[in-house]
C-alpha cells in the first residue's frame, strides 16, 4: 500500500506542474502547497531521504520549466527567463556535486513571483502588470526577504521547517 502512495504522490508531484501551463495561479499554489508538505508525506511512507531529495528537485525543475512556458506570454517574460536560468544553474550544480548549498546561492525567487504575479492575473488579467508595475518594492521585497530567509534555513542551518513549526 505504501509504494502504491508514494507512487501517487510522485505522480502528482509531476503532474501538477503541467496544469500551469493552463490555470497558472491555481496549478502553482496547489503545486506549492503539495511541495511544502510532500516530504512529510513521503519520507513517513518509506521513501529514504536521498531518493526523496532527488524525486523533490527533478519535480521542482518540472515546474520551474511549466512557469517559464506560462510566464512567456507575459509582460515580466524577460525575468521569469533570468529568474529560471539563474535557478536552473543551481539546480544544475546540485545534481552535478549533490551539494544542496547551491540553492542558497541559487536562490528560487521565480516561484513566490510567478505566484504574486499570477495571483493579480487571476484578479484582473486586464491590469495585473499596472498593478505589479506600481507595486513593484513591495513584490520584490516579499520575494527577496521570504526566498532568502526560506533557502538559508533549509540549505545552510538545514533546519526541517514542518518540524521547527509543527513539530
Amino acid at each position: 500500500m505504501s509504494s502504491f502512495a508514494i507512487a501517487g504522490v510522485l505522480v502528482l508531484k509531476f503532474a501538477l506542474p503541467l496544469l500551469i501551463l493552463r490555470y497558472p495561479f491555481q496549478a502553482s499554489l496547489a503545486n506549492y502547497v503539495l511541495d511544502t508538505v510532500d516530504g512529510d508525506v513521503l519520507m513517513p511512507l518509506g521513501l529514504a531521504a536521498a531518493t526523496y531529495q532527488t524525486w523533490d528537485k527533478a519535480a521542482d525543475w518540472v515546474t520551474y520549466v511549466a512557469m517559464f512556458f506560462a510566464g512567456r506570454r507575459w509582460e515580466i517574460r524577460r525575468t521569469i527567463t533570468v529568474l529560471f536560468a539563474f535557478r536552473s544553474v543551481g539546480q544544475l550544480l546540485y545534481f552535478a556535486t549533490g551539494n544542496d548549498l547551491f540553492f542558497f546561492f541559487f536562490p528560487n525567487f521565480l516561484e513566490p513571483l510567478f505566484l504574486i504575479y499570477s495571483f493579480l492575473r487571476f484578479r484582473d488579467e486586464r491590469t495585473a502588470h499596472e498593478r505589479y508595475r506600481r507595486h513593484w518594492l513591495l513584490v520584490w521585497s516579499i520575494v527577496v526577504v521570504y526566498k532568502m530567509w526560506n533557502e538559508w534555513n533549509i540549505h545552510v542551518a538545514e533546519i526541517d521547517l514542518s518540524e521547527f513549526f509543527f513539530g
